[in-house]
């Protein structure tokens, strides 16, 4: 019987051979599990305490039942952030001029997240199967919360336009999350082994920004996060997606990430991560989740044992899974065709 062991992913993330390649996803759409499990998920998630205990029995023993070492969870700041949506396109960027900017309720924000996550934290701790950790922790990077205040026209026209105000957003952003990322540490730290957020940085053929402003605007407020969850112990996982290699020697050598997730066929095969950043941190992924929608089976099985293959070469750390997340629209047969031929590669009794 498969006996969970959250270490195996804390040695991919610290970039040591674990003692056996554990599956990874960043996320798996509850509408997936349900579907799976052929039970009700997505309805408990926004309820009252008793159903967010319903919604972290079975999504935590999904995870174990399906083969992983750990449960992937964050709750994202975008969730509770007032006047937020513009990064969903559900409303236009609120932030607008200094005007706005200096009267966002900024001092707000921490009590409201911490209000609002406690519940979903402390559930998900009270259902943790044994020998499992989570990986997450505070969802969203500097960029998406700038993104969703701002929205992302307004601030590439800030940044020619309105410089200082350009600047100050996103100082204010990455001074709001070590704020919260201080308080889930203090509070979360022993339920995680490995720490956690996503900010996608960049596109098909390059970043979103200017190399030189994710330099002196981003990773600043990277790094100070980071320290931080260094200093409580654990390893940090970078998830970001896009063609971001023209600073990704900036987010080893100043942020120190310790794991890098998130890769596409179409940017660059798994190998090229794995040549040019391998020696120096985890890799995890590797499945692009396109090849999981349109691949037929044979295919998918052939793909899949490609990059197991380029997982067990590997020297250090690497935990295979999609190479983005799990979304509503991915057949649910190709991804448990995907897991089951991980599990059978790795030598599981299924």
């Amino acid at each position: 019987m498969f006996q969970p062991n959250y270490q195996n992913i804390e040695d991919c993330a610290y970039n040591r051979k674990p003692a056996r390649i554990p599956l990874y996803d960043h996320n798996v759409d509850a509408r997936i599990i349900e579907r799976i499990v052929d039970q009700p998920l997505c309805r408990y998630y926004a309820g009252a305490q008793q159903d967010l205990d319903a919604y972290f029995e079975t999504y935590c023993n999904f995870f174990r039942d399906y083969g992983y070492d750990v449960v992937t969870y964050e709750f994202c700041v975008t969730d509770i952030l007032p006047y937020g949506g513009a990064l969903s396109n559900t409303r236009p960027g609120y932030i607008d001029g200094t005007e706005k900017f200096e009267a966002y309720p900024w001092d707000c924000v921490k009590d409201l997240y911490i209000r609002n996550a406690e519940p979903y934290f402390n559930a998900l701790r009270a259902h943790m199967p044994q020998g499992m950790k989570a990986i997450g922790g505070v969802g969203n990077g500097v960029f998406e919360i700038v993104q969703d205040l701002v929205g992302y026209e307004n601030l590439c026209i800030f940044s020619f336009e309105e410089r200082t105000l350009y600047e100050n957003v996103f100082r204010k952003a990455g001074a709001l999350l070590v704020e919260i990322w201080d308080w889930f540490l203090q509070n979360y730290a022993d339920l995680y082994c490995v720490c956690r957020f996503g900010d996608d940085l960049g596109y098909k053929s390059n970043t979103l920004l200017s190399h030189e402003d994710i330099r002196q605007l981003i990773i600043p407020e990277y790094a100070k996060i980071v320290k931080k969850v260094h200093a409580a112990g654990k390893p940090f996982l970078l998830h970001s997606c896009g063609n971001i290699f023209a600073v990704m020697d900036d987010l080893i050598a100043d942020v120190k990430i310790d794991a890098k997730h998130s890769n596409e066929d179409q940017i660059a095969p798994m190998a090229r991560w794995v040549e040019e950043y391998g020696g120096a941190i985890g890799n995890f992924g590797g499945i692009d989740t396109d090849a999981l929608v349109r691949m037929e089976n044979e295919q998918l099985i052939s793909y899949i044992q490609t990059i197991y293959a380029l997982a067990a070469a590997k020297a250090g750390g690497f935990a295979i899974g999609s190479g983005n997340s799990i979304p509503a629209y991915v057949d649910p047969e190709k991804y448990l065709l995907m897991l089951q031929t991980v599990r059978k590669l790795r030598g599981d009794t299924l």
